[in-house]
């Protein structure tokens, strides 16, 4: 088998666009090109897909990819299609010509990738088809559905020990998101892998911010959020398929395009809900967990979980389906009192409500976090985050606390007066002096705390138990229907002075307010803003023309960086992160073409975009209109066309120069800046006595300053 054909990077940028390799990745792909088995433990977005499919391209030979998501395998084809590499995927959603098709393209060498099932691949009959195949190598997706310590095991992939026994020349990669020690330990061995490198990259998602809120009026709340983030997609995660339905339909209410998902609706209508967020057509799913698996969307700007997820692990994975192209994204976690109490009901009634519940106290630490909170979640994952993130609501707005001795006070005496029996609520009922049936008839409303605390909101109250709980001044008797009850702490607070700081909830709304507040944007950000979507309705109708996902057409962090740099050349655009050699063939032309309509419609609207009476030559030039004619348009003298035709010239721009300059012209200007060594228009222009007009010599400088030809 030999070696490289291409360098690695030459082909990153070739078939993906991008100049540099991500942390590890150029490491693992010579791992792999050495023909060494591998291990790759890279979170969910980190750029996984490239470690085997840039060797699968440099190596001789065909790369097996073994994924058990039947549902991404089309997608993750389409995008390396479209990217002008030769994939295919073999699945039990194709008829038997469609599958003929592929295997002969495999017999005639056309493919560097095939995508197969693990049943697929385990057939007898496809295991001797490939003996007889120049194999390159195998990767292994989602390598943790392999052990039974993963979250996700499958049966069928236990059997995949049959490749290194079969084909002990090829190397395997096995790759997954998630997975610890033991795991990586089961998938080595049940994958027979021979002295494998084994990676694991950070767990840090820099670009996501964290931000955790009470879970006061959320409906509110996220709706104040949504209209922030216009035209963005986005995944509300909700605990019941009821909160999906409900949210779905308030925020229609709203006038918020959103759609619900839920294992309760029939395949068809999942299917349709799921295609319609993938293309862009509904921005915004309520979801229960069970949306996101096998979802290849890199453009999701923002996820919300409108409940307390169970455990670290799922949120981890949940936030995680945000800001995959790398760009910034917001996560939100609203958090109640009721919610806790709701899970930890679900956690008792699990087949292992100790490792539950353990795992949903470790979350509500996160979410009552008066630290840095990516600490906590990278912390979680073995990982030391060694200063503040700066980027969750804890970093951006530490804590201020007050003297909340009186407060506490009161919450402890009613507790106590009460006979440490009723739950938070009820506690809470007669703190604020509620005239609600149950408490008047229990002879609440007689005891001396009755209406003490009649000045705080019942959702504030909630707030400020919580804190407590924290603090250790009161406890719950979970057995005991979730009473409340003072803790030795408690009892020094109630009845010795002892003093308690609270986290001020005024200061919290206060910040709520201040990220409801928008800053006023600077003109060039809302000229990049105003291009982003001009081109973000481009990519829609091409992908819709195509019956593909807009991202596979260009993610928003190419868009993005496309409004801000806004090429109008073949060389520009190139130079943009994400625009391959088959992307510029097929779409490069079409989106110049809407950048040179958007600098000449601001133009025109009285705009000064940096180069854009450049354009407006090129514009009138791709016209057809004469120099004097253009000059006369854009009321400017005729040399200062030709300047702009020069310079247009060598910045790659389709200017045909033979329209303007004999090639006799050109090459006694060649001669002439040979002789004197210069540039100058006047030192030519002197040189040549006069022959050549000033206007051509500055065309014939440009010719030759752009290599000539």
């Amino acid at each position: 088998m030999s070696t490289t054909m291409t360098q690695p990077s030459t082909i990153l940028k070739q078939y993906f666009g991008y100049d540099e390799f991500r942390p590890m990745q150029e490491e693992i792909i010579q791992t792999v090109m050495a023909g060494r088995d591998s291990v790759v433990l890279m979170p969910t977005g980190g750029g996984k897909s490239i470690c085997f499919q840039v060797p699968a391209l440099a190596k001789e030979g065909l790369c097996v990819v073994v994924s058990p998501l039947i549902a991404l395998m089309k997608d993750q084809v389409e995008g390396l299609v479209a990217n002008g590499v030769p994939a295919a995927f073999l699945n039990s959603t194709q008829d038997d010509h469609d599958q003929m098709e592929v295997f002969d393209a495999v017999r005639r060498e056309e493919l560097k990738l095939l995508y197969v099932s693990p049943e697929k691949l385990l057939n007898s009959q496809f295991l001797g088809f490939l003996q007889g195949i120049t194999l390159s190598l195998f990767a292994i997706d989602e390598a943790h559905c392999i052990s039974s310590w993963g979250h996700d095991f499958r049966k069928e992939y236990t059997q995949l020990q049959v490749l290194k026994a079969t084909f002990p020349q090829v190397p395997i990669i096995a790759l997954t998101a998630t997975a610890d020690k033991l795991t990586r330990k089961d998938i080595v061995t049940q994958l027979g892998l021979h002295q494998p490198r084994q990676f694991v990259a950070s767990f840090d998602r820099p670009n996501l911010s964290l931000t955790v809120l009470p879970g006061r009026k959320r409906v509110d709340a996220v709706i104040r959020f949504i209209q922030k983030r216009p035209n963005t997609s986005g995944i509300i995660y909700c605990l019941s398929r009821k909160g999906t339905e409900g949210l779905a339909e308030s925020l229609q209410k709203a006038g918020i395009d959103a759609e619900p998902y839920h294992a309760g609706m029939s395949a068809s209508k999942r299917s349709k809900v799921q295609q319609a967020f993938i293309q862009d057509r509904t921005p915004i799913i309520c979801a229960t967990i069970a949306f996101g698996m096998g979802i290849d969307k890199s453009n999701v700007r923002w996820v919300i979980h409108y409940n307390l997820p169970k455990n670290i692990e799922g949120y981890y994975q949940e936030i995680g389906r945000a800001g995959r192209d790398g760009l910034p994204s917001d996560t939100l976690l609203f958090y109640t009192f009721a919610d806790v109490m709701k899970l930890r009901g679900f956690a008792e009634d699990s087949g292992q409500p100790q490792v539950q519940l353990t795992k949903l106290e470790r979350m509500q630490n996160y979410a009552e976090a008066l630290i840095c909170r990516r600490k906590i979640l990278l912390a979680y994952f073995g990982e030391h985050l060694a200063k503040d993130c700066g980027n969750c609501d804890v970093c951006k707005d530490p804590p201020q606390y007050v003297d909340g001795t009186i407060l506490a006070q009161k919450a402890l005496s009613a507790v106590y007066r009460l006979r440490e029996t009723v739950g938070a609520n009820t506690v809470i009922d007669v703190l604020r002096g509620s005239a609600r049936k149950e408490v008047l008839e229990k002879g609440y409303d007689k005891i001396k705390t009755y209406g003490a605390g009649a000045d705080i909101s019942f959702g504030d109250w909630q707030q400020y138990l919580l804190q407590m709980l924290n603090a250790g001044l009161l406890e719950i008797a979970y057995d005991q229907g979730n009473a409340l009850k003072l803790t030795p702490i408690g009892n020094e607070v109630l009845f010795k002075g002892r003093k308690v700081n609270l986290y001020r909830l005024a200061d919290a709304r206060k910040r709520e307010k201040a990220q409801a507040t928008q800053k006023p944007k600077s003109k060039r950000m809302l000229l990049i803003e105003a291009l982003f979507e001009q081109l973000r309705e481009l990519r829609l109708q091409l992908a819709s023309q195509s019956g593909i996902p807009p991202y596979l057409v260009f993610n928003d962090a190419t868009l993005q960086e496309m409004a801000a740099e806004r090429p109008t050349n073949e060389a520009l655009m190139k130079g943009i992160s994400g625009v391959s050699e088959a992307k510029f063939r097929q779409y490069g032309h079409i989106f110049i073409e809407e950048i040179i309509r958007f600098i000449l419609d601001q133009r025109a609207g009285g705009a000064n975009i940096k180069g854009s009476t450049y354009v407006e030559t090129f514009d009138l030039y791709r016209q057809g209109f004469t120099v004097s004619e253009m000059a006369r348009k854009r009321s400017i003298h005729p040399s200062t066309i030709y300047g702009h035709l020069g310079t247009l010239y060598e910045q790659g721009y389709r200017v045909e120069l033979s329209s303007f300059i004999s090639q006799e012209e050109l090459d006694a200007i060649h001669r002439a800046m040979s002789h004197t060594g210069s540039e100058k228009v006047s030192d030519l222009h002197e040189h040549l006595q006069g022959m050549v007009p000033f206007d051509k010599l500055r065309l014939g400088i440009s010719y030759w300053k752009a290599g000539g030809g």
